[in-house]
């Protein structure tokens, strides 16, 4: 259950250096429309705000799915923009990023225009996160500033006192949200709801970053059965595919696709085994190259399933 990480992807989502794979199809718009007045009253600290329109379907430049721009209206500012970015993980190139699209965004509508970036994951300790670009060049200066929401510091119970819908995939990684119990109590909410209850692959992604996979499958209630079923486990065998295509070119598509899917599912099902449990040693690395695509899917069933690299190796045996 490993796909690759990608922060230019958003909550899309395809992810990857994780023992759960790709953890649900779900783009940052249809996640904010689930609730978009409490959205943009979030984003805001505004309770007068109302959203009006989701905008950009015809807006070439701001097309990707961590981008979405809503037409917003209150009583003090009129009609206004808000530009939503969700980011994985802060990089450096966001401050650029973050001015072009208000720019775009104001020219194209001709509307003042409130950047927010939403960062889910904390960077890595030498990122510092900014809130506003700033350059010079020749004596000319280029300011944007954009608003900052760092999921990590958001306290997970606004999510369920406000309520934020749209937030609850997020609860496990937000702050006092690592809990079995708070994590359940997401759980509750998102399956209380026809139009929530397709989260769920989201918020389990996001619970394995601070449980146990085998708690995690705990509390979802969820079998093998059902994990090999979800979009985000077949990630797996995607990627294999690509990797065949890709050697079918040289040496002939029907070899290379068989040789990228074999190659993807070892690879695959190594990640998880060191992610779970640290290096792994030589030996057994050599023996996974022996396995069938059959044996490593078996395989990579009992690798989310064992408490230790030793219940792992008994079943190799």
């Amino acid at each position: 259950m490993v796909t690759q990480y990608d922060d230019e992807l958003g909550i899309t989502i395809t992810f990857s250096n994780h023992p759960v794979a790709k953890a649900a199809d779900i783009g940052s718009k249809r996640l904010i429309n689930l609730a978009p007045d409490a959205w943009v009253q979030w984003v805001t600290q505004r309770t007068d705000v109302v959203a009006q329109e989701i905008l950009g379907t015809e807006f070439q430049w701001i097309s990707r799915e961590t981008d979405v721009l809503i037409k917003a209206y209150s009583n003090t500012c009129g009609d206004f923009l808000i530009l939503n970015e969700l980011q994985l993980r802060y990089t450096i190139q966001m401050p650029l990023r973050m001015r072009a699209y208000a720019a775009l965004a104001q020219e194209r509508y001709q509307l003042p225009t409130y950047p927010v970036l939403i960062n889910i994951l904390p960077p890595p300790s030498t990122v510092t996160v900014v809130n506003s670009y700033e350059a010079e060049f020749l004596g000319l200066r280029a300011i944007q500033d954009y608003r900052v929401i760092n999921l990590w510091e958001v306290d997970a119970e606004i999510v369920f006192s406000q309520p934020l819908p749209s937030l609850l995939p997020f609860v496990p990684i937000l702050r006092g949200g690592g809990e079995a119990s708070i994590v359940q109590r997401a759980l509750t909410q998102l399956r209380a709801s026809e139009q929530l209850n397709e989260l769920e692959p989201l918020l389990a992604f996001f619970a394995s970053f601070v449980l146990d996979m085998p708690l995690v499958q705990q509390i979802m209630r969820w079998d093998m059965a059902v994990l090999r079923e979800s979009p985000w486990y077949q990630e797996i065998l995607t990627e294999g595919e690509q990797k065949g295509l890709q050697q079918g070119l040289q040496q002939g598509l029907q070899q290379g696709l068989q040789q990228g899917v074999h190659q993807g599912a070892r690879r695959q099902l190594m990640r998880v085994l060191q992610r779970r449990f640290g290096e792994i040693p030589q030996a057994v690395q050599t023996r996974l190259e022996g396995e069938s695509l059959e044996q490593l899917e078996s395989l990579m069933d009992a690798a989310i399933a064992v408490s230790s690299l030793d219940e792992f190796l008994n079943s190799l045996s």
